[in-house]
């Protein structure tokens, strides 16, 4: 593994959590960083299938969405206890009080900020996502994001992931932290560009 800083994350004592809305790049961004950083990458969803045994969307067919996100939150609140690794969330993870309160207490919450227009080609290149079977996707993208930006807003550190190479967001993820371990300035929003 390359490492961009040795041992970072053990400075920040906090594991950087990912949070963003579907096809912000959560896991493949997560996966990069993971690997700069030299700690393992761990996927909340994929960690949800393993404790409930079975899929995402068979957890939401058979008990719901309100039984899935009951069930996320324990999930993200073992794993941010947990580590050092890098955590990408659901979607909607970040919408629970409870959730926000468990990564602010254990981890940095990065938002991975995308536009609609990046968002849905994202989106619609994947099957497995629940919410947006059936229904428009850009409708339900705009409905989301007047919804869920402004609780995103919360999180400690705001990237841009655009169209471009993920490597981009991941240097500027990694300048982030890498202030936070020297106490400097943490800007509200790091375009990577």
């Amino acid at each position: 593994m390359s490492q961009d800083r040795p041992g970072l994350v053990t400075a920040l004592g906090r594991n950087p959590v990912l949070v963003g809305l579907p096809g912000a790049g959560k896991s493949s961004v997560g996966k990069r960083l993971a690997t700069k950083l030299g700690v393992p990458f761990v996927d909340a969803d994929t960690e949800i299938e393993k404790a409930a045994g079975m899929t995402i969307d068979e957890i939401f067919k058979m008990h719901g969405e309100p039984a899935f996100r009951d069930g996320e939150a324990r999930v993200i609140a073992r794993l941010v206890r947990g580590g050092p690794h890098v955590i990408a969330t659901g979607g909607g993870a970040f919408m629970r009080s409870d959730t926000r309160e468990a990564i602010a207490g254990h981890g940095i919450a990065i938002w991975l900020d995308a536009s609609t227009d990046v968002l849905l080609s994202r989106i619609v290149r994947r099957t497995n996502r629940p919410l947006f079977h059936n229904v428009d996707p850009r409708q339900k993208l705009v409905d989301l994001r007047a919804v869920r930006d402004p609780v995103f807003a919360e999180a400690q550190i705001r990237v841009t992931s655009s169209a471009g190479p993920h490597d981009r967001v991941v240097q500027a993820i990694i300048r982030e932290l890498k202030a936070r371990t020297r106490g400097v300035g943490q800007p509200e929003a790091v375009d990577p560009a």
